[in-house]
């Protein structure tokens, strides 16, 4: 299994990003793809969650509402789009994918691509 994020960098507050995480490997129809991010000296948290099949998504309180979950099956990609973002953004954004159903515990996500950094400036 492979998972490939792509699509940090800087932008400013306010601005606009979409993260891609390309994968291969999986099973689809049986797997949820879901996106955390990491900030310096801070734990992993959930962000975002989207079942393969059926398209049902999930999000951490805080990021409704400016994040948006999506995929594209035929490219077997998922994509992040974060919209007035904010300097506390500022993260290294992993994907990840879970056999099953989402959880917001990142224990208990099988596969994690490698991260893509985010900065967002003041």
């Amino acid at each position: 299994v492979q998972l490939q994020a792509s699509g940090g960098g800087l932008v400013q507050a306010g601005g606009s990003v979409r993260l891609s995480c390309a994968s291969s490997g999986l099973t689809f129809n049986t797997y949820t793809m879901g996106w955390f991010r990491q900030a310096p000296g801070k734990e992993r948290e959930f962000v975002a969650a989207i079942r393969w099949i059926g398209g049902s998504t999930y999000y951490a309180d805080s990021m409704k509402g400016r994040f948006t979950i999506s995929r594209d099956n035929a490219k077997n990609t998922v994509f992040l789009q974060m919209n007035t973002l904010k300097p506390e953004d500022t993260a290294v954004y992993y994907c990840a994918a879970r056999w099953g159903s989402y959880s917001a515990a990142a224990n208990a996500w099988d596969y994690w691509g490698q991260g893509t950094l985010v900065t967002v400036s003041s």
